[in-house]
């Protein structure tokens, strides 16, 4: 194992993202809020730390939490990452969070003598598993050069879009185009169904059709098949994300109407108590405003992302 590599954070993303870096023979050691979740990692190779301080030794430490909040708690709070006397290099973020509270980490964390990269991700963890995700960085320029190595190895694309900030609204505007498609490919999906058209030929056929994509392929064994239950993205994190393109779309003057409805759409569906279940129950929601009670297919369909 070499280039010792630091990481924070081990939930679905996290935890891929991290089996990909050791599969590629990078040494990595982990740190998570619940530590149990960090255990099984030694399995593959991966050193648990027993605090985030002990990372600060390592040459680079990624960071893939949920919020802004929770990114300011693991590097700045009690027993943070740059708290101690010795810090990290270089701090890389693959969360999805707000421009302006990743333009407060970067000031933080510069005036302690630390890079900053913003990495955010386009890919569920299926995709991450598989080695497909596309990983879009901003700042500076050499700094992304250092760290694209270790991109490389769990991407099947990597991509600097820029100074500063920028890939956080790259991601902004990612997920919100992810929430709309979702909400347009459940609607036309139960209009298909209530017409007739047995959901997964529809879901094939569209998957097939010049409007077909990655998105629409990986979603549709779930929508077939109703199996809602195998997590990707919680309906709330979901909101989390509309909401911050939202926001952005105010600061920057930008009149964002497909989006708007979207997002009330799903805070509608947060509101109904969809919790720990995929975002895509979406369509049980929109087929409960058709008058429609859905049954699986079952039916087994690809999703595209055999590795």
């Amino acid at each position: 194992m070499t280039n010792r590599i630091g990481w924070i954070g081990l939930g679905r993303m996290g935890e891929a993202m991290v089996k990909r870096l050791l599969k590629k023979e990078h040494g990595v050691s982990v740190w998570n809020r619940t530590a149990a979740k960090a255990v099984p990692l030694a399995e593959y190779g991966a050193t648990v730390a027993a605090n985030k301080q002990d990372l600060a030794a390592c040459e680079i430490v990624f960071t893939m939490v949920s919020t802004t909040d929770d990114l300011k708690q693991v590097l700045f709070g009690d027993g943070g990452l740059v708290t101690g006397k010795a810090k990290p290099k270089v701090v890389v973020d693959c969360s999805s969070i707000s421009q302006e509270g990743s333009a407060q980490i970067r000031a933080q964390l510069e005036a302690a003598g630390v890079a900053y990269l913003c990495t955010p991700v386009s890919g569920n963890a299926k995709v991450a598993k598989a080695g497909k995700l596309l990983m879009v960085s901003s700042g500076p320029k050499a700094l992304y050069d250092q760290a694209e190595p270790y991109l490389q190895a769990m991407a099947r694309k990597v991509m600097w879009v820029g100074e500063g900030e920028l890939a956080r609204i790259w991601k902004i505007a990612h997920n919100v185009m992810f929430g709309v498609v979702i909400q347009n490919l459940c609607e036309i999906t139960v209009l298909a169904e209530k017409a007739g058209i047995p959901r997964h030929v529809f879901l094939e056929s569209i998957n097939d059709s010049v409007l077909g994509s990655m998105y629409t392929r990986y979603k549709t064994p779930m929508l077939t098949n109703l199996t809602f239950d195998q997590v990707t993205f919680t309906p709330k994190l979901l909101l989390k994300d509309m909401d911050l393109g939202m926001a952005a779309a105010r600061t920057h003057g930008v009149v964002m109407p497909a989006a708007a409805a979207t997002r009330e759409s799903v805070a509608r569906m947060v509101g109904r108590g969809h919790d720990d279940i995929d975002f895509a129950v979406l369509l049980l929601e929109t087929a409960r405003d058709a008058e429609m009670e859905l049954k699986p297919d079952n039916v087994k369909m690809s999703d595209g992302l055999e590795s």
